[in-house]
C-alpha cells in the first residue's frame, strides 16, 4: 500500500481551513484548491479575475515547485468561477501556464468561494 504524504510548501498561503495544501500517495499528486490568496500578506488579490487567476495559478506553481514538478505534470485541473462571463479572461491567463499537452479540465460555476474570491483551481498531477 502506498505511504499518504501531506505537502505543506513553506511559500503557499496558510490553509484557510482544516485540509492539507497537497497530499501525495504513489505517483499522484492531489493539490486542494487554491484560492488568490498573497503569501506575502495573507489577503486576498484584487477582485480582478485576471489578477486573481494570476495569484491562484502562482499558489499551484508553489505546490509544484515544492515537489519538484512544473505544470507539465499536471493531468487534472477544475476551476471554480463565481461568474462564468469570467471564462474567456480566465482562460487567457490560464494559458500562461498550460501551454502544450494540456490537462484534463472542468470549469464549474459555484455561487461563492472563500473569503469572497472570484475564481479556485484544484490540480492533480503525477510524478
Amino acid at each position: 500500500m502506498a505511504t499518504k504524504t501531506i505537502v505543506k510548501p513553506a511559500k503557499s498561503p496558510p490553509a484557510v481551513g482544516p485540509y492539507s495544501h497537497a497530499v501525495r500517495i504513489g505517483d499522484l499528486l492531489f493539490c486542494s484548491g487554491q484560492i488568490p490568496i498573497d503569501p506575502a500578506t495573507g489577503s486576498l488579490v484584487a477582485s480582478d479575475i485576471k489578477a486573481q487567476t494570476e495569484r491562484v495559478l502562482q499558489n499551484v506553481k508553489a505546490i509544484l515547485d515544492d515537489q519538484k514538478l512544473t505544470f507539465a505534470n499536471v493531468v487534472k485541473s477544475t476551476v471554480f468561477v463565481t461568474k462564468l462571463a469570467d471564462f474567456t479572461a480566465m482562460n487567457e491567463v490560464y494559458a500562461k501556464y498550460f501551454t502544450s499537452d494540456f490537462p484534463a479540465r472542468s470549469t464549474i460555476q459555484v455561487a461563492a468561494l472563500p473569503k469572497g474570491a472570484n475564481v479556485e483551481i484544484e490540480v492533480i498531477a503525477h510524478y
